[in-house]
């Protein structure tokens, strides 16, 4: 399973919530999605730790909290979705 970090400051790098997370038990995997075009954080990450109750006591403890001037969203994330097909019906016949 995965965590959802949200209302991330957009100086947040890999580093910072390594450290934060570290705190609940150990981490496998960080990712800091990034914008394509100016290549600054989005806003957002994921977090992907070692045990499923690490991952609850981090959410327990983290959603909510005020981290950089920012109140976090944390949870459980969501499976992601298929968007390939860009997710707008213009010009399609049926």
């Amino acid at each position: 399973m995965s965590i959802y970090v949200g209302n991330l400051s957009y100086e947040v790098n890999q580093e910072d919530l390594n450290e934060v997370f570290g705190e609940y038990g150990t981490i496998k995997r960080v990712h800091v999605p990034t914008d394509r075009e100016t290549g600054r954080a989005r806003g957002f990450a994921f977090v992907e730790m070692e045990s499923e109750a690490n991952e609850d006591k981090a959410i327990e403890a983290l959603d909510g909290a005020e981290w950089m001037d920012r109140q976090l969203k944390v949870n459980k994330a969501k499976p992601r979705e298929d968007n390939r097909n860009g997710g707008g019906s213009r010009n399609q016949r049926f």
